[in-house]
């Protein structure tokens, strides 16, 4: 009997298996190949695998035939039903202490099932965040794995050996914590990056509407905003696109249609959010928007009829104004990311999960999509307080915050006169408004859900005693906590 070889297996061999196994392959590691279409194993092992140390397999039970003990499989599937199938494919296959990495963008909800229908058959399971798109995969990823911790010290060589490095040399990839951590992790990172590209067209829609400036002259100021301290792939990618001419010579941003698509972990974030009762505003307002956008034909119609502002250029100082839209981009961002570490602290409790907030913010520094300089300043927060309960309250970018202020609020301003919608913006800045508010208006929504429902309510010099008030005279004694009709 032939010796195994294989160090891991992928199964899963669109373009992210495909580059990923290659990474692998770059790195010193046999790599087992299995898709559930054998032809296209062998188009691979012909084609882009070609020269390489990885192994094709021509079905699940010769994969795992030539896997070293414990033998590691990860799925690179379509998240939902296809992991499950798998899984109940691979389990008569295995055997105890044997590990499963689901590396798809699957629900964490899903990954907390799996982790506990598997360890029950002494098998481990983990669920990783993969992020950094087709080039990621291949020269570097950000890694979030999660999940059944034995299997950590079995999978963390290969992990850090193909994510991603900081400038320092730092691995993109770290133990995140239990059950569907990793997932909740890459969840989160989604919607930020939801967020992160919607700030981004807002100030676009600024600079376009309002200032009549072409998509060249935008894509050459966003190249200057990179020098700043919005140094990103995002806003360095925006640039790009901007001055992007297609074959006729034209600028091909402006032929594109203005409806946004989503595979739905934005989505999942803000519903998230609802459940958890963290206000995670940005991000939310960042789906909907996509939603908006996805109503063409009605915005068509709505054009032609509803009004706005008798004009929308702005006359004031063009460069200016530009400072400004800058600032209130870099603002809104800080209240994301704020927002976003909100929901992590909030699932550490509910999960009780052991989150590092400092390595998931160095995990994100390099090969994923929302990477930039501003996430080694979270890093550093974290670092000078691992009980830091909101990154608006780290010195740093209290200071930020307090520094743009003015200009993210003549933004806002400018673009409500003007007439141009900025969700993200304005939702930034009415969260930052009410988090630094000490008494918001919701003691008359108590007083009111008391007179109607008898939903009871607190007092400030007693807090934590409920009380029900006959506001009408004629109403009854009992509050629904005790009685509901």
């Amino acid at each position: 009997m032939v010796e195994p070889t294989g160090d891991i297996a992928l199964i899963g061999l669109a373009v992210m298996g495909q580059n990923l196994i290659l990474n692998m392959n770059d790195h010193g590691f046999i790599v087992v190949a299995f898709n559930r279409t054998v032809s296209k194993v062998e188009e691979f092992m012909a084609n882009e695998a070609k020269g390489t140390n990885v192994i094709g397999a021509t079905s699940l039970e010769d994969m795992v035939s030539k896997l070293k003990k414990p033998r590691r499989i990860m799925l690179l599937v379509k998240a939902g039903d296809a992991v499950d199938d798998y899984i109940k494919k691979l389990v008569p296959l295995i055997e105890a202490g044997d590990i499963i990495i689901d590396g798809g963008n699957s629900e964490y909800t899903d990954t907390n099932r799996r982790c506990k229908d598997l360890i029950a058959k002494n098998i481990y399971f983990v669920g990783s965040g993969v992020s950094g798109g087709e080039e990621g995969a291949r020269h570097g990823p950000s890694l979030m794995p999660g999940g059944a911790p034995e299997a950590w010290p079995h999978i963390k060589q290969i992990f850090q050996a193909i994510s991603a490095k900081t400038k320092e040399n730092e691995s993109c990839c770290d133990w995140v914590g239990d059950e569907g951590a990793g997932h909740f992790v890459k969840m989160v990172h989604n919607g930020i990056e939801y967020g992160d590209m919607q700030v981004i067209c807002e100030a676009y829609s600024l600079m376009k509407t309002c200032l009549g400036m072409s998509a060249p002259e935008i894509g050459k100021v966003m190249e200057d905003w990179n020098k700043t301290e919005l140094d990103s792939y995002l806003i360095e990618i925006s640039a790009a696109i901007l001055q992007y001419k297609d074959t006729n010579g034209d600028y091909l941003v402006e032929k594109i249609r203005d409806t946004a698509g989503q595979k739905g972990t934005g989505k999942w974030t803000a519903i998230n959010a609802l459940d958890s009762g963290v206000p995670v505003t940005l991000i939310a307002e960042s789906v909907f928007a996509r939603c908006l956008s996805s109503l063409k034909c009605e915005r068509i119609e709505a054009s032609k009829s509803l009004l706005g502002p008798l004009q929308n250029i702005y006359t004031g100082n063009k460069a200016e104004f530009i400072e400004d839209i800058r600032q209130a981009l870099y603002a809104s961002k800080i209240v994301s990311y704020a927002q976003g570490f909100m929901l992590f602290r909030q699932a550490a409790k509910d999960f009780k999960w052991n989150l590092n907030y400092g390595n998931i913010a160095m995990m994100w520094r390099g090969g994923c999509i929302i990477r930039s300089q501003f996430l080694g300043n979270i890093c550093d927060a974290f670092e000078k307080n691992p009980n830091l309960t909101n990154l608006l309250l780290d010195d740093f970018f209290k200071a930020a915050i307090h520094k743009a202020q003015l200009s993210w609020r003549r933004t806002v301003s400018n673009a409500v006169l003007l007439g141009v919608a900025v969700p993200c913006f304005s939702s930034a800045l009415a969260f930052y408004d009410g988090f630094r508010t000490e008494r918001l208006p919701a003691n008359l929504i108590q007083a009111q859900r008391d007179y109607f429902g008898a939903h009871t309510y607190e007092l400030n010099d007693v807090p934590g005693t409920f009380h029900h008030t006959d506001w009408t005279g004629h109403g009854g004694r009992v509050a629904s906590t005790t009685y509901q009709a």
